[in-house]
C-alpha cells in the first residue's frame, strides 16, 4: 500500500547483524576482496547460474552472467552469483527429466538458505527452466528469469535446419538408406552455428516463450539469438530489474496466478509448443497452489489456430521469429484472447508490455484470419480405458489420416526390447500397427524419457511409411514430430491399462472424440489386471529410490509429492 513502509530485505538478517552472526557473514565476504560498502544494507542480488561444460546449450551462460553482474550494480544492488545443477539434454541417462525435481529443490534450498534479497535465474537448456521455476515458486523470493536464448539458423546446403526436428528426420533417411552416412556427418556439422539452445519451437524454446508468457521475464527476451548482442543489454537490463524487485511483493505467487497460467497454455497452443509445457507447467502451477488441470490445456489451447510458423509444426526457426517481433509481437496479435489482469517482473501487465509491437515478418508469425492450422489442432488430451487419467498428442505434428485410426497393438515391455527388432525386415508390422513401448513412465524407466517418437521399423521405412500410431507412457522432444500419444497416465508401471494391452489387441485413436482405448471388455481387462505384477524397483538407494517412491504421475506434472504446495521466503534459523 502506498505510504507504508516496505519490509526489510532478507539480507539484513544476516549482514545486518551487529554481533558474532553479521560479523561472520561479512568478514567472509571481506576475504574475497568485497569492501563493507557492499553489504551497507543494498540489496543483494543471486545469480543462479545453470552453466555447465556438460550441457552446451548453456555453456555461454557465464558471459551472460557477467551482463547481468554489470546491471545489478548500475542500480545499486550487490551481485553474487552461485551455480545450480545443470541439466543438459545431449548427456545425461536415462533422462534429464530424472533430475528436474533435484534440480528445482537444490534451487529453492540455495535461494531460501542464503542472504538474498531477489534472485536472476539463468536457463537455457530443456529442464533448467521450469527447474528453476519450480525451484523460485517454492522458495517465495522475488525472481527473475533470463534465458541463454536459441542458436542460429542451421544451414544444411542452402537450406535452414533445425536442431532436433532435422535430426529425427535425417536419422531416419539415413536408415531407409535415402541419405549416406558422408551426408549425415557433413548435416551433422553444419547444425550448431553458434551457442545457444535448440533453434527449433522445441522444448528450450517454448519454456522461454512461455516464461514470458507467464511475466517472468523481461519483453522480448525469449527470441533474441543467443549470440546476438541485444541479448547482453537485456541482460543488464535484468540484472537492473532484478534490484528493482528486491524487497517487493512481485513474487513469484504473486505473478505466476491462475491467469497467467491460462494465459501461458493459449499462448503455448499460438506458438506450436512442445507437449513437455504440459508436464512443466503442472509441476510450476503445483509448487504454488495454482489449480491447473490436464484438461485446462485442451479447453484453453484449442481457442486459439497455430500462428507461429516453426518447425517442427512449420517452416521456420527462432531467429526468423525474433527478427518477425517475437513473443510480444505474438501476444500483441492474441491479446484478445488473454486476461489482461496478471502483472509481471516489470510491474505492468503483460498486454501493456506489447501494447504496440509489431509483426515484422507476417509469413512467420501468421495473422488470426491467416493461421498456419485452425483452432483445435494443437495439444489435445485423449482420455478412455488405456488412459483413463489422460495422455496427450501433438495433432500439428502428426500426419492428420492417423489422427482417427484403428490398428493391432504391437506391444513391447521395455525400450530395448523393441529397438533390438526395429531393423528386422521379416517384424510383422504393418502401416496400421499401433506401436506400443511401455514402463517408459516416471516411474518405470525412471524419469519419462524423451523416447516416445520412437523410430519406426526398418520394414516400414523402406516401404516409404513415414509416421504411424505409436503409445507410450513416455515424453517427445519437443523438437519431434509424428503421429505420438505420450504421457499415458496411470503409467504402466504402477498398474495402468497401458500394462495389460497384449500384441494383437485392437487399438483405438479418434482424436476428433478424444479416445484412446483398447476394444476389450471391462471383463477382460479385470481378468488382466489380476495376473498383473508390478516390476523390480529402478533403484534400492540415492536419487532414483527417493524420486521413484515419490514422483507423482504425469498428468499432475510429474513432481515428488512432498514438493507439492507454496511456502514461504523467511530467512531460516540462525547457524551460529
Amino acid at each position: 500500500m502506498t505510504g507504508t513502509t516496505p519490509p526489510p530485505l532478507r539480507s539484513r538478517s544476516w549482514f545486518g547483524d551487529g554481533g558474532k552472526n553479521g560479523f561472520i557473514a561479512r568478514h567472509h565476504l571481506r576475504a574475497m576482496g568485497r569492501g563493507g560498502h557492499n553489504f551497507d544494507g543494498r540489496p543483494v542480488i543471486g545469480i543462479c547460474n545453470t552453466f555447465s561444460e556438460l550441457t552446451p546449450c548453456n555453456g555461454h551462460l557465464r558471459l551472460i552472467a557477467e551482463a547481468v553482474k554489470r546491471g545489478v550494480l548500475q542500480a545499486g544492488g550487490f551481485p553474487l552469483e552461485f551455480p545450480a545443477m545443470s541439466l543438459g539434454e545431449p548427456f545425461l541417462r536415462p533422462t534429464s527429466m530424472l533430475y528436474r525435481n533435484l534440480a528445482a529443490m537444490e534451487i529453492e534450498e540455495q535461494i531460501r538458505a542464503n542472504p538474498l534479497d531477489a534472485v536472476v535465474l539463468l536457463t537455457g537448456c530443456d529442464k533448467t527452466t521450469p527447474a528453476a521455476l519450480m525451484g523460485a515458486a517454492s522458495a517465495g523470493v522475488p525472481a527473475i528469469v533470463f534465458t541463454g536464448g536459441p542458436m542460429l539458423d542451421g544451414r544444411f546446403r542452402g537450406r535452414a535446419v533445425g536442431s532436433g526436428t532435422d535430426v529425427w528426420r535425417m536419422t531416419e533417411e539415413l536408415r531407409a538408406g535415402t541419405v549416406t552416412q558422408e551426408e549425415f556427418t557433413e548435416f551433422e556439422s553444419s547444425l550448431n552455428r553458434s551457442a545457444g539452445h535448440c533453434m527449433t519451437m522445441g522444448t528450450a524454446s517454448t519454456m522461454a516463450c512461455l516464461a514470458e508468457a507467464l511475466g517472468m521475464m523481461l519483453p522480448g527476451a525469449s527470441g533474441l539469438p543467443a549470440v546476438d548482442a541485444r541479448r547482453g543489454t537485456l541482460a543488464e537490463e535484468t540484472g537492473m530489474r532484478a534490484v528493482e524487485l528486491a524487497g517487493s511483493e512481485l513474487t513469484p505467487a504473486r505473478i505466476m496466478t491462475r491467469a497467467a497460467f491460462e494465459n501461458a497454455v493459449r499462448v503455448n497452443a499460438a506458438i506450436g509448443g512442445s507437449t513437455n509445457a504440459v508436464v512443466h507447467l503442472l509441476a510450476i502451477a503445483g509448487r504454488l497452489g495454482v489449480p491447473l488441470t490436464l484438461d485446462d490445456f485442451d479447453r484453453l489451447g484449442a481457442a486459439l489456430p497455430l500462428l507461429v510458423d516453426l518447425m517442427p509444426s512449420g517452416r521456420f526457426l527462432m531467429e526468423e521469429f525474433a527478427y518477425a517481433g517475437g513473443l510480444p509481437a505474438l501476444i500483441d496479435t492474441v491479446r484478445d484472447h488473454l486476461d489482461p489482469a496478471p502483472v509481471t517482473v516489470t510491474g505492468r501487465t503483460l498486454l501493456d508490455n506489447c501494447a504496440g509491437a509489431q509483426v515484422h515478418d507476417p509469413a512467420v508469425i501468421r495473422p488470426l484470419t491467416d493461421p498456419v492450422l485452425p483452432a483445435g489442432t494443437g495439444t489435445a488430451v485423449v482420455r478412455g480405458n488405456l488412459a483413463p487419467d489422460g495422455a496427450v498428442i501433438k495433432q500439428s505434428a502428426a500426419e492428420p489420416r492417423l489422427l482417427s485410426h484403428t490398428g493391432p497393438a504391437l506391444v513391447f515391455d521395455a525400450l530395448e526390447d523393441y529397438l533390438a527388432v526395429a531393423e528386422d525386415p521379416g517384424l510383422d508390422v504393418t502401416a496400421d500397427t499401433v506401436l506400443i513401448v511401455r514402463n517408459t513412465g516416471p516411474k518405470g524407466y525412471p524419469g519419462m524419457p524423451e523416447v516416445g517418437n520412437l523410430p519406426l521399423p526398418k520394414k516400414l521405412l523402406d516401404a516409404g511409411v513415414r509416421d504411424m500410431v505409436r503409445v507410450s507412457d513416455a515424453r517427445m522432444s519437443g523438437t519431434a514430430f509424428g503421429a505420438c500419444v505420450l504421457h499415458v497416465a496411470p503409467e504402466a508401471a504402477v498398474g495402468g491399462p497401458l500394462a495389460l494391452v497384449r500384441t494383437g489387441d485392437r487399438v483405438r485413436l479418434d482424436v476428433p472424440a478424444r479416445r484412446l482405448d483398447v476394444l476389450l471388455d471391462d471383463a477382460e481387462l479385470e481378468r488382466r489386471r489380476a495376473a498383473w505384477r508390478p516390476p523390480a524397483p529402478a533403484a534400492v538407494r540415492g536419487w532414483t529410490r527417493l524420486y521413484t517412491e515419490h514422483v507423482t504421475q504425469a498428468d499432475t506434472g510429474a513432481d515428488l509429492d512432498f514438493l507439492v504446495g507454496a511456502t514461504d521466503s523467511a530467512p531460516p534459523r540462525r547457524a551460529f
